[in-house]
């Protein structure tokens, strides 16, 4: 046996204790989990005692579940560098930089948008969802439903998506907007205490 084949036993050995303190920390129960992940109560329990090799497809279902990165589920070694190195993607000619991990549940998104080139009347959509969302630069033009404003540096939208909407640059200059989007509806709440 190869030294890397020997470290990857060790990895995959791991992951079943790993997998049950989680759910013992979150609560869960394997019938819980198996309705959850569609994953039966036999395969999750042989899991956890080491019985059964984790699958990346079983591993997915289980982060997708415990809404944590993969990384953890295995056991990737820290790297030591506590900075985010998001991997932005282009969307729409929208370039957009995660700020957030999690396979699911609220994320977090950096949005630059160019200045809108088409003639075209903006489509309004609904999805699933909650969102909120804060202008850094330029202006965000913001379609929800009969209302059209226009937002400006500092100023902050939230908005249940079930309602039609539509959102872009408004101005001539790039405009930069940080985002949270719950896939769930979930709302945000932004508490501050009062001094005492």
């Amino acid at each position: 046996m190869s030294e890397d084949d020997q470290g990857l036993g060790e990895v995959l050995h791991a992951v079943g204790p790993r997998l049950r303190a989680l759910r013992k920390q979150r609560n869960a129960t394997l019938t819980g989990l198996s309705e959850t992940t569609g994953i039966s109560v036999s395969t999750l329990s042989r899991l956890e005692a080491g019985q059964r090799k984790p699958t990346l497809e079983l591993l997915l279902a289980l982060a997708r579940a415990y809404q944590v990165p993969l990384d953890e589920l295995v056991g990737a070694p820290p790297t030591g560098d506590p900075r985010l190195h998001p991997k932005p993607f282009v969307r729409h000619g929208r370039t957009y930089l995660p700020l957030t991990r999690r396979p699911g549940g609220l994320r977090a998104y950096k949005m630059i948008l160019p200045p809108e080139r088409s003639a075209e009347p903006p489509d309004q959509r609904v999805h699933e969802g909650y969102e909120w969302m804060y202008v850094l630069s330029g202006q965000l033009r913001l379609m929800l439903g009969e209302h059209d404003v226009v937002l400006r540096p500092g100023e902050v939208a939230e908005f249940d998506t079930h309602v039609p909407h539509w959102f872009g640059n408004a101005g001539d200059e790039v405009c930069e907007v940080l985002a949270l989007f719950g896939p769930q509806g979930e709302r945000f709440h932004v508490r501050a205490r009062p001094a005492s």
